[in-house]
């Protein structure tokens, strides 16, 4: 049974023309409350982002394995699989996605999940949407400084060994 749900943004010409040069965002949002599921993931749609939504940890492993996203914004007191877990699952298995984890509750251990921000419940629409905006723009200068200085190679010169 597959507990995710995609939603495509409807958005008028003339911002979908202003975004036209840069490609929409994925986000997955895990949420086993399906109001507040639902209305972070339209929130976000409206503003240009493509969104998969699941209701537990354990269906969002799922399609984090099957889809590319470039965040992940989750609750932690879920069923079948909590938030930590998630998040810990996604650590083990070197998923370096940029992570917002979004609950009642912050727990003590998020210093270890190498968390891009935490938003505590209950946020507004327009708190969400600025986390989100704050972490993706976050990422994406931290991908800048990693890319390689023009006319190098994205590997290491090869280093002749002396016998």
């Amino acid at each position: 049974m597959n507990n995710n749900t995609t939603l495509n943004p409807e958005e008028p010409a003339s911002t979908a023309s202003e975004r036209a040069t840069l490609p929409a965002r994925r986000i997955l949002v895990v949420d086993d409350d399906f109001f507040i599921r639902q209305l972070s993931a339209k929130a976000l749609v409206r503003s240009g982002y493509k969104v998969d939504a699941s209701e537990d940890g354990e269906a969002a492993w799922e399609a984090l394995h099957a889809n590319s996203y470039d965040l992940l914004i989750t609750d932690n007191n879920m069923p079948k699989l909590s938030g930590v877990e998630l998040i810990r699952k996604m650590r083990s298995a070197s998923m370096a996605l940029p992570v917002i984890l979004a609950s009642g509750t912050i727990p003590a251990e998020e210093l270890n999940l190498q968390l891009a921000a935490t938003l505590p419940k209950p946020f507004s629409g327009d708190e969400l949407l600025e986390t989100v905006s704050n972490v993706l723009r976050a990422a994406e200068c931290a991908c800048e400084q990693i890319k390689p200085l023009p006319g190098r190679r994205n590997h290491p010169p090869a280093v002749a060994l002396q016998m």
